[in-house]
Parts: C-alpha cells; structure tokens; sequence
C-alpha cells in the first residue's frame, strides 16, 4: 500500500491547523463580548482564556494605587494569596499593574524565577498549587485604581514563553472591552431578554447602529447627547462624530463590527471625544453580531453598541495646572491626558486617527518636559495633581 498517497500535505496540516487556531479565537472573543452584558458568563469565559494563552487558572484582579490587596470579581482555579504573604514582594509586583495597557508582562520579568522560589508567597501559596509564573496585561487604570487580567502558569505550562505573550496580546484588547462596557451597567440573567430596556435606562449615552453607521435606537442620554449637537449628532440618519478624525475611526469601527467579533480587533475600546468647551467624554463600542448578544433581543439589524460617557479621570482646571505647570501645548496635554485615560501609544494613535510614530514623538516630547521616560511614570505624575475625589 501506497502510504504517501494518503498523507496530507503539511502545508495543508499547517492550514488547517491555523484555521481552527482562528476559529478557536472567535469563538473565545464571542464568549468573552458575551459576558459583557452577562456576568454570569465570565468564569467560563476566565477558564477559556487561561487554556488560550497556556495557564490553568487565571482572573481579573483590581487594585488602588498603593494598596497592598486586590480583589477579583471574577476568577477561575485559584484563590488570592493571603495579604500578609503577598506585601514582601508588593513593590517588585507593582509593575504589573502599572504597564502599559494591553502589553503583557510576567512575575519572571520581575524577579528570576531562581529569587521567586525563595519567598514566602512561592513556598506556602504557589508551590503547592504547581504555579511557576504568572502572566498579565493592565486593562484599566486611573490615577487611583487599576484594573488587570492574569493567567497563572502551572509547572506543566512552565515559565512564560513568546507564545503566551502572543496569545495574551490576541485576547486583552476583548477582555478589556467587556470589562469596560459591564463596569457600565449590571445585568441579572432574567434582564438579558430585555437588553434595549435596559440600555435605555442607563445613564450612559447608548447608541445602535449598522454596519454603515445609520442610527437605530438612541437612549435618553444618548439623545441627551445628539440634541447638544456638541460631540456628536445625527446626519442623514447616520450617527456622525463632529471631529473628522474621530469619524474615521467610528466608520472603519461600524463596518469591522458588522463583519463579526474578531474583525473589530481592537478599534473602538476607548475612542476620546472633546467638545467645543473642552468637556472631554470616551466612547467604547460592543459588537452584536453574534451569541447572546445577537439573542438578547436586540434589533437585528444593528452591528454594534456605542457607549459614551463622561471623562470625570481629571477636572478640567486640574488638566490646565498640568499643562502651565509643564508648559504643554494643547495636542501634548491631550496626548497626555488620552495616555492615562485610553493606553498606549498604538491605541492613542487608532483613536486619534493618525500615526503611532506622530503619537510617539509628542509623548517624547512629554518625557522631556516632565522629566520622566515611562509612560506608567506620565500616569503618576497626572496621579500626583488629582485628589482621590476628583470627578
């Protein structure tokens, strides 16, 4: 018998193999939007990620600036580490929650693996459970709290490689818009049926749209919104951003969302909105092309939620003493202001709608007005001018 002939090319293994690493992705990114309008989807949709990016367990961890604890709403294969054994190595962890946003970063980027083994949280907490590392990506931070996803390596997995990186850089943008959506209202199962009721009572500005941007439902806030014909309104039937750049960027944002889950990539997480009195609001947008959301009752022609709050991070006379003090002009302070509020500098550059490399020299020239070279150290320093009760 001729054994070749039934041996599949392996470019045809490899194919296949990438199509259901794509597949696999999807359907992971559609479970994850998903649990943004459902809570009671997250563990699942945790224990997933964890096997996607090579873990065994993994959470959401939030956490004040300077507190020595953290909470986990939600969370899968482990329980927190007792405070008392995670203080020592606080300072040497801090990091992880002051990186830039979406980037990953592992425990053994910190401290070599060697130095962890000797601590008390390695010995009487992760030993025991088989973990060896632990990898994570900041997905909300404000000058007084931060919020991350991590996934837990056990020894089977071992230490942190390139491709957990990988696949940590697939999946934060998607875990990052649920969190920030779901932070925007909660949702018990039995009012998934209802979910346009219920977005019409948010205080929140609430908009569906098609593929093409045309205007399908607004909520009364939303409306709110159109009526001050400030930041954004309603042409033509169409839902239009008054800044031309950031029209761009909820177009190309519409026309991915209608194309499914995956297409959205990381356009639209947190898109900046200026008015023309310097009232500052951010946009997040959810697909609803598929899974529950496409089943929550949902017109079915809309493509996408747009979500479109306030921006109360910093008062808009704190944002003045730190550009006089500094000496910032208008675009630097804004490009100061979006570091914090939005990211990094490729996602800066997605919603303002030009290049990383025009972001990148305007935070360069940041770092040389206020004396600092990371972009976590641009976020303390704005931390620095704000009282935990601003906004």
């Amino acid at each position: 018998m001729n054994t070749a002939s039934n041996l599949r090319p392996v470019s045809a293994v490899a194919s296949a193999r990438s199509s259901d690493d794509r597949q696999q992705l999807s359907d992971l990114i559609g479970l994850i939007y998903d649990a943004a309008i459902d809570p009671s989807l997250w563990e699942g949709a945790i224990e997933r990620s964890a096997y996607f990016v090579g873990g065994t367990a993994a959470g959401l961890i939030c956490k004040d600036v300077g507190a020595r604890h953290a909470a986990m709403p939600h969370n899968f294969g482990f329980q927190g580490p007792p405070v008392a054994l995670f203080e020592p190595i606080y300072p040497t962890a801090e990091p992880l929650f002051l990186g830039d946003i979406e980037q990953p970063i592992a425990i053994t980027d910190l401290i070599p693996f060697e130095e962890l083994t000797q601590t008390e949280i390695y010995r009487q907490w992760a030993q025991p459970q088989g973990f060896v590392d632990f990898i994570s990506a900041v997905l909300d931070r404000t000058t007084i709290s931060a919020a991350i996803f991590g996934v837990f390596r056990h020894e089977r997995n071992g230490i942190v490689d390139d491709r957990a990186r990988r696949q940590m850089r697939l999946i934060a943008p998607h875990i990052r818009r649920a969190v920030l959506i779901g932070r925007m209202f909660e949702f018990k199962a039995a009012e998934v049926a209802t979910f346009v009721d219920t977005l019409n009572g948010l205080s929140t500005g609430m908009y569906l749209v098609d593929a093409e941007g045309r205007l399908i439902h607004a909520n009364a806030a939303g409306s709110a919104i159109l009526a001050a014909s400030d930041i954004l309104g309603s042409v033509g039937g169409r839902l239009v951003a008054r800044d031309t750049q950031i029209q761009r960027t909820l177009r190309d944002i519409f026309a991915a969302a209608g194309q499914g889950d995956a297409a959205l990539g990381i356009k639209g997480i947190a898109v900046p909105l200026i008015g023309k009195n310097g009232e500052r609001y951010v946009a997040h947008a959810l697909p609803l092309t598929s899974g529950a959301r496409r089943r929550a009752g949902i017109v079915h022609v809309a493509a996408a939620a747009l979500f479109v709050r306030r921006a109360a991070l910093v008062a808009s006379s704190t944002s003045q003493v730190i550009g006089e003090t500094f000496k910032l002009t208008p675009t630097e302070l804004r490009v100061l202001l979006a570091i914090v509020e939005i990211g990094g500098i490729p996602e800066v550059a997605t919603a303002f709608g030009v290049a990383d490399t025009t972001v990148r020299s305007h935070v360069n020239r940041l770092f040389e007005k206020t004396g600092v070279t990371r972009q976590a150290d641009l976020v303390k320093l704005v931390a620095g001018y704000t009282t935990p009760l601003a906004g």
